[in-house]
């Protein structure tokens, strides 16, 4: 690593808008700046889209659809493919970058490229197997057939908080199943999509089938395109709050929507749970990310007979995770993404602390430069504290104890979210009972991972609509035609 300067990588990455295939400056040559959440110092400007260039990248993607639509699917695989194999080789600088503008260590960062890049070679395996149908008519007197066709340009709107990864598992599936698109990447974090804009240019992807606008001003840009009606489907991570008014926005031109949205995820421990891959699933589930995972375990909900000791274990690994900048040697817990999430974390373990929580670790923010919240254990957690309720997006792990089977359900269905949940048991029977009584969308069953290229990413409830990765993720950028014929 030491060859790759900061501001070498950061230098080699476009700063303009990326439109038609091309890198063009904002209207009027506006621009923002980029920080480093490790510092606050400035990384550098990027282009800061109007509406009119918003419409401007809507355009492009319009004009490309029907010869991009065209592509033979092998060929439009092979593009991903060249992509896919691009990333790996720039992994370590591409990490760096991802460092420097969002604050994860180095090693999540380049643990995030490899696993952004397998969305890529998934996606690219899968636009050769999109199938159709053949059938005879109950009659006998006609056939059906049944084809499937890309969905038309789509608008992809990602977060910050895995700037890479975000980006390709929505774009892959749009590219292998023929779509053209419009991609607008978090405020806080836009360099990782610019980066993977120039390697998906590199790897052949045809003028005006990926546009990125980058903006300070998310509705002002990505309300007109909505509304426009060209675009046929909308694809958006982010926070269930900014989910609802899309959907509102969508509704007027019926587009597909997919919606991965907020969560609360809870972690169930058993009291016949073996603790030490209990406490391992623990720090996986809670501290990926630095807490700050839609995916992110918000609850701990331990049976009374294992919870001292799963808390005084848990304790013992948080307390010595060290904290500091991302690209330090070592470090495991870097920075928040700005000021106002530590202000949102700091504020919810008061809340929990003023209603009666015990700190067992951390529960105080860090000075200095940089967004810094340490790893924290709570304990004895009410059910009415806000962060029961509340995505903690931070390095926080509330802990309650529960006495039964259906407390514990009760407790962890207690929410308006339902994107995973977490559960750990040695007694086969009660993993089955619990997960399929546990209202989520995905179940991790004695591990603290479930993110997969390979499976269906999504959640029910409040947490979204529509599922990305696995065999169903191509769907969202399909539509269904069915062809009559009379014989």
């Amino acid at each position: 690593m030491s060859e790759i300067t900061e501001d070498g990588v950061v230098g080699a990455v476009g700063k303009d808008l990326f439109i038609g295939g091309k890198w063009v400056p904002a209207q009027g040559g506006r621009a923002f700046d980029v920080q480093d959440p490790s510092t606050g110092a400035v990384l550098c400007k990027v282009a800061d889209a109007t509406a009119e260039d918003g419409l401007a990248a809507l355009d492009a993607a319009v004009a490309a659809q029907d010869s991009w639509a065209a592509v033979a699917p092998r060929e439009r695989g092979e593009i991903l493919r060249r992509a896919y194999e691009k990333l790996l080789e720039r992994r370590d600088e591409l990490a760096l970058l991802m460092t420097l503008e969002m604050g994860k260590p180095l090693a999540e960062a380049a643990g995030e490229i490899t696993y952004a890049a397998e969305f890529f070679r998934w996606f690219a395996e899968e636009a050769v197997r999109i199938d159709g149908g053949y059938a005879v008519a109950p009659n006998g007197a006609g056939r059906f057939l049944v084809t499937r066709q890309p969905v038309g340009p789509a608008l992809l709107i990602t977060p910050w908080n895995f700037p890479m990864a975000m980006g390709t598992r929505k774009i892959g599936p749009a590219i292998a199943a023929g779509c053209t698109t419009v991609i607008k990447p978090a405020a806080q974090t836009p360099l990782s999509m610019l980066a993977l804009a120039g390697i998906l240019a590199e790897a052949g992807l045809p003028e005006g089938v990926l546009n990125v606008v980058t903006t300070t001003d998310a509705g002002g840009v990505m309300e007109p395109l909505i509304r426009d009606g060209r675009a046929r489907k909308l694809s958006f991570t982010g926070s269930t709050g900014v989910g609802r008014k899309l959907l509102e926005q969508c509704a007027e031109k019926v587009l597909r929507t997919s919606m991965e949205l907020g969560g609360n995820a809870p972690f169930l421990v058993f009291d016949d749970a073996d603790l030490d891959a209990a406490v391992e699933g623990a720090m996986q589930a809670k501290m990926r990310n630095i807490g700050e995972a839609c995916t992110a375990a918000n609850r701990f909900y331990v049976q009374r007979g294992v919870v001292d000791e799963f808390s005084r274990r848990l304790t013992e690994r948080m307390q010595s995770l060290p904290m500091g900048r991302g690209t330090d040697e070592g470090v495991v817990v870097g920075p928040l993404i700005d000021e106002a999430a530590v202000t949102k974390v700091t504020t919810l373990v008061k809340d929990a602390t003023d209603r009666g929580a015990r700190v067992l670790t951390g529960g105080e923010p860090v000075g200095g430069p940089g967004h810094f919240y340490p790893a924290t254990v709570l304990t004895d957690v009410p059910q009415d504290a806000r962060l029961t309720g509340e995505e903690i997006f931070g390095p926080v792990a509330p802990i309650t104890p529960f006495d039964t089977e259906d407390e514990a359900i009760a407790k962890a269905n207690d929410t308006e979210y339902g994107l995973v949940s977490y559960l750990f048991t040695a007694d086969l029977k009660r993993a089955l009972r619990v997960s399929e009584r546990l209202e989520a969308g995905m179940i991790g069953l004695n591990q603290g991972i479930v993110s997969n290229p390979a499976a269906p990413f999504g959640g029910i409830k409040q947490s979204g609509l529509g599922r990305e990765g696995g065999t169903v993720g191509i769907d969202e950028f399909l539509e269904t035609k069915y062809i009559a014929v009379n014989l």
